[in-house]
């Protein structure tokens, strides 16, 4: 508001806006360390639930498209989201792939990264 006061090149509101500015970055600056304080410090990864999570994700179906194509990679994640299954179970039950390519062809640590 301050700075629409000013009239031509003269604003006299200037201190008044810089006050504001500083006075809005300290309170960023002190919002940042409460949350760091008070959130951030202590925070631990449920390794089990990330896991349980990742394996369970509809997203592997990706490494799925080289190996046994886009429409029946697409059954399966279908299949697997309508019934609750995971990827792996629903595309065994199509006969699409065993157990052991499954494994071989779906290793989400390769997906992260560009290669």
């Amino acid at each position: 508001f301050a700075g629409s006061q000013g009239h031509f090149e003269l604003n006299v509101f200037k201190p008044v806006i810089i006050y504001n500015v500083l006075q809005s970055i300290r309170l960023l600056g002190d919002a940042c360390n409460s949350f760091t304080d008070n959130c951030v410090v202590g925070i631990e990864a449920n390794k089990a639930r990330i896991s349980q999570l990742l394996n369970e994700s509809l997203m592997l179906v990706t490494a799925l498209n080289p190996h046994i194509g886009y429409d029946n990679a697409a059954k399966a994640a279908k299949k697997a989201h309508k019934e609750g299954k995971t990827l792996k179970a629903a595309a065994m039950e199509l006969k699409l792939l065993t157990s052991a390519e499954f494994d071989k062809w779906v290793r989400p640590e390769d997906m992260i990264s560009p290669k």
